[in-house]
């Protein structure tokens, strides 16, 4: 058991950070309080039990990144955008020796992950793990889960059916960053790689497993899985949709911010997440249902923070969830906050 062990969350009064500094107590780790805003901290703290550390710092300043570190058995990263902080709290871990895990779902900030740290953390025997989180960690464990024994497939879906999305000021800096890093591209993976292109989103009609049934989604709609599943699943065909209604939400100015309904600060939204995987004429299909996409990102984080620190793991370096973890044994953890259902097809021929 990793109970007792410190864990420093960079950004921990963010949304998503408060969830986490949560999901930490109640597993019996010690939160370490750090980000740019010591005012937010130290009222953070005092929402909490008595005795955080908190410790302010920002990713222009490596030395208060080094003492916002010091100590701890490992690192979250919540604080976006991820282009701007990943990097500099990547660098901070590797200093002080620790793991390194985020909940980016920028793509571009992915990618730079994977190629810019890959050889020195593998050389450091150093584990990161980027994009643990509703967007790239679960459907790269789904995908992994449903794959099962075959080694590589022609294609992998992953399509979200979200009940509406109210994003946080947080998602909505991080789409601007990632929007402008593409010069107002729109990005997929085919073909073994990413594209860049300026054609218009495609709409499909797409049959959800129940509750959700047929439904109108966004198709190319592209997540952070197409940087996790491509980095250790061979499958030359990555994509993804949204639900239609999530991504009017997401799309609109006037959208406000999750609203907590019940004591655990969870929003009302539900979401149902459908990954397939086809091989030939075989079709194999993990589902995840649950609710709030930003309070289920805290129990993934910690779930794979624990099982670092504890050493069930089976690499290192830049590594996805599906890579680094057994990702059924995983979702069956999380059984608390996930609903999972696996099943397997044969798809006829098209004729």
């Amino acid at each position: 058991m990793a109970s007792g062990q410190t864990v420093t969350v960079f950004g921990a009064y963010g949304h998503t950070g408060r969830f986490m500094v949560a999901e930490l107590l109640d597993r019996g780790l010690v939160p370490v309080l750090s980000g740019r805003d010591a005012g937010k901290l130290r009222e953070l703290a005092a929402s909490a039990p008595a005795g955080l550390d908190v410790r302010p710092a920002s990713a222009e300043d490596p030395a208060s990144l080094d003492r916002a570190l010091a100590g701890a058995a490992a690192v979250v990263n919540a604080a976006g955008p991820f282009a701007t902080t990943a990097g500099p709290v990547i660098e901070a871990a590797l200093r002080a020796g620790i793991p390194y895990v985020d909940v980016a779902a920028e793509i571009e900030a992915n990618v730079d992950t994977f190629e810019r740290y890959g050889d020195r953390a593998r050389a450091q025997g150093a584990v990161i793990l980027p994009a643990m989180a509703f967007f790239g960690g679960l459907g790269d464990l789904l995908a992994t889960t449903a794959m099962g024994d075959w080694t590589e497939a022609d294609e992998a879906r992953v399509v979200y059916g979200l009940s509406g999305w109210h994003p946080t000021p947080g998602t909505r800096a991080a789409g601007k960053v990632s929007s402008e890093r593409r010069d107002g591209r729109r990005v997929r993976h085919t073909g073994g790689k990413l594209e860049y292109h300026h054609d218009e989103q495609p709409l499909l009609e797409w049959e959800f497993p129940a509750p959700l049934g047929r439904r109108t989604v966004v198709d190319e709609f592209t997540m952070a899985d197409v940087v996790t599943l491509p980095s250790h699943l061979g499958i030359p065909e990555v994509r993804t949709a949204m639900a239609l209604e999530a991504a009017r939400d997401l799309a609109s100015p006037d959208t406000p911010a999750p609203t907590a309904v019940d004591e655990r600060g969870r929003s009302a939204q539900t979401f149902l997440v459908d990954v397939v995987v086809r091989s030939g004429t075989g079709e194999r299909r993990a589902v995840a249902h649950g609710r709030d996409i930003y309070a289920v990102t805290a129990p993934l984080v910690v779930e794979a923070v624990e099982r670092i620190l504890t050493g069930r793991t089976k690499a290192v370096g830049v590594v996805s969830a599906g890579a680094l973890f057994d990702a059924p044994d995983l979702l069956r953890a999380l059984s608390a906050h996930l609903k999972v259902d696996v099943s397997e097809r044969d798809v006829p021929a098209a004729t």
